[in-house]
């Protein structure tokens, strides 16, 4: 029985129970960058470059005599490059809509224990005097 107890204490956590949030979240958010990427970015990038080339697809471009496929390798660096860009704009947007967080002003200093001792001590001289 101490063994179910402890899975249960394990999975019910603050920490797991955000953990898992945060992949599904994760998950649909690579989803919209990838419908992005691919549905929106690429081809608009690529179709004018590939119409310019007299290419259909980038897996058209091999080098002559080989197998090498230089062509899916551009198309992975645009790839790439694109996610990478949409991702810092969206994230940069994110961040413009957070609440600056509030800015804690030191209030400020005031005379140390020795100095008010002093301004004691002469005040009763003063006084004394």
């Amino acid at each position: 029985m101490g063994f179910f107890k402890e899975f249960k204490e394990f999975a019910v956590k603050g920490n797991v129970i955000d953990l898992a949030v945060g992949v599904v979240i994760g998950g649909a958010f690579g989803k919209i960058v990838t419908s992005l990427v691919e549905d929106l970015i690429t081809p608009a990038i690529l179709n004018p470059a590939l119409k310019a080339i007299n290419a259909e697809n980038l897996s058209q471009l091999v080098i002559p005599g080989t197998a090498i496929k230089y062509g899916n390798f551009i198309s992975a660096a645009i790839s790439f490059t694109v996610v990478a860009f949409a991702l810092f704009v969206m994230i940069k947007g994110i961040n413009k809509l957070k609440k600056p967080e509030a800015v804690v002003e030191e209030a400020p200093a005031g005379p140390t224990q020795e100095e008010l001792l002093t301004q004691i001590r002469d005040l009763l001289k003063e006084k004394n005097a």
